[in-house]
């Protein structure tokens, strides 16, 4: 079976689980909705509308963004609170509905203030995560790419602008900035106070996404322009090392320099040095063979975290492909064609860990089964990767 009607597939199982095309103002079933898979499968459902020109995978993308906007821009059934994130009513609600940020999605409510954290239960417990914003203003960001519709990436840079306020912060006892990992769900205090290794890079990355996709719609004004929080984010990338254990971490490094290079002809970026970046991917992928998390059984493996790895380990070609077609455009290409030769021997990992999933028996299991959500939308995205991957 061809990788499109694969994806198409699991898609369309999803759509159904999710129910995706439920009505909210017409139905009482509340869909389930979490930020970071919703992210990934309404540009899987992009990829589907790109490649078959059906346009019921667009009306699909488009129906998820509103639900995970209706429920996730509002607050939990089960929470004191009721409305919007935001404040506003609904009629301005819908027409700004990121304003709040986003909630994360989790089963449990938010620890009270009064509550000690529980590093257990705290992966359970609803919030703001930094990284899953991110993700939401990326995925709005391709709707707009992909539908020429502004108002998608107004309301990315919207959620960008409410993101930074919260979670950037300078500590008491002066210093460069940081960005809190977890935030509460009024973004009102941080509930965990340390700082994820690749979220300034991440955001920074983001940030440039939507300045440059800005001034390519006359429809948003100059008042949408991300420079101060985009100088906040360089500063606090300035000297950082990428070096990463984490598989999931280092599939989104992979990312970044790709989406590094599909950047540099609008950004003269100082501050991000391309090679620097390819070195640290290749010394953590060094990092993922030597203790191989592929030879452990499929009880000890979470597929999401390595389908993010195979997804990175696609864009390697890319990046060849890319400056191939684009000679001159680095003073460095022989040294980045040198670092992306020495990063093609691990490209094969990509196909050992999307067959493994792609094994029926391996869908069995409860590993698989207690995150299959999560598990489906990046399993699809490791078999389409454009519609998240691209910028245009």
């Amino acid at each position: 079976m061809d990788s499109y009607r694969q994806a198409r597939d699991i898609m369309q199982k999803f759509t159904i689980a999710t129910q995706v095309s439920v009505g909210i103002n017409s139905s009482a079933i509340q869909p389930h909705r979490y930020l970071w898979t919703d992210a990934f499968a309404v540009c899987n459902y992009l990829s589907l509308y790109r490649q078959s020109a059906t346009p019921i995978f667009l009306q699909q993308a488009l129906q998820l963004v509103s639900q995970v906007h209706q429920v996730l821009g509002q607050h939990r059934k089960d929470s004191a609170h009721n409305g919007w994130l935001s404040g506003l009513d609904d009629e301005q609600a819908r027409l700004h509905p990121t304003l709040g940020g986003l909630r994360i999605g989790k089963a449990l409510n938010e620890r009270s203030k009064d509550d000690p954290i529980n590093e257990s239960l705290e992966w359970q417990q609803d919030g703001q995560y930094f990284h899953y914003l991110t993700k939401w203003m990326h995925a709005l960001n391709c709707v707009s790419r992909d539908t020429g519709n502004a108002v998608y990436t107004q309301w990315a840079i919207e959620l960008a602008k409410v993101a930074h306020r919260a979670f950037v912060y300078t500590p008491a006892t002066g210093g460069t900035k940081r960005i809190y990992w977890k935030m509460s769900i009024d973004l009102s205090r941080p509930l965990v106070t340390s700082m994820g290794q690749h979220d300034p890079l991440d955001g920074l990355l983001t940030y440039l996404q939507l300045q440059t996709s800005s001034m390519e719609y006359p429809d948003i004004s100059s008042e949408f322009r991300l420079d101060s929080e985009i100088a906040d984010m360089l500063e606090i990338c300035n000297g950082n090392s990428w070096v990463s254990h984490d598989t999931l971490g280092i599939g989104g490094l992979l990312n970044d320099a790709f989406k590094l290079l599909q950047l540099s002809d609008k950004h003269h970026l100082h501050n991000i040095n391309l090679p620097d970046l390819l070195h640290d991917i290749e010394q953590s992928l060094h990092l993922f063979v030597s203790h191989n998390p592929l030879q452990l059984g499929v009880e000890h493996r979470l597929a999401f975290r390595e389908l993010g790895l195979a997804i990175g380990l696609q864009t390697i070609k890319k990046m060849q492909q890319w400056l191939k077609q684009n000679p001159g455009r680095f003073s460095q290409q022989t040294l980045l064609d040198d670092l992306l030769t020495k990063l093609s021997i691990f490209e094969p990992i990509h196909t050992t860990i999307e067959n493994f999933w792609l094994s029926p028996k391996h869908r069995t299991h409860n590993s698989w089964l207690e995150h299959e959500d999560i598990n489906n939308v990046m399993l699809a995205t490791t078999l389409l990767p454009d519609g998240f991957l691209q910028l245009s």
